[in-house]
């Protein structure tokens, strides 16, 4: 059975690319533009496991969005997105742009492959 991955980027087409190369890698892929739908997701499908998201989105940054959603899920695995920032607060991070071959290697360090 695949592993349920919540991908939340307010850039459509990073939201798209990153959707794309984790279906391609045998993920189930639920996609938000924000924290607060992504909040919304996670709410109603229990199956997620993993939570890659941008720190920088409007309205609730990926760290604030990080919180809650641990808070829903404790077992939530967390991956942060940033071109901008360098820190992931405790979080692994990946930097934009990526290639697959960045993602499969983060994922496989810290949450496992799909």
């Amino acid at each position: 059975m695949a592993r349920v991955i919540l991908v939340v980027d307010d850039e459509p087409l990073i939201l798209h690319v990153t959707v794309g190369m984790l279906e391609d890698l045998g993920c189930e892929v639920i996609a938000a533009s924000n924290g607060l739908e992504a909040l919304e997701k996670l709410s109603a499908e229990p199956r997620v496991q993993v939570l890659i998201t941008d720190i920088n989105t409007p309205g609730m940054d990926g760290y604030e969005l990080a919180e809650a959603a641990m808070n829903v899920r404790d077992s939530l695995k967390v991956i942060m997105l940033s071109g901008r920032v360098g820190d992931g607060h405790g979080f692994p991070l990946i930097r934009k742009p990526f290639l697959q071959k960045d993602l499969i290697k983060t994922m496989a360090a810290h949450t496992g492959l799909c």
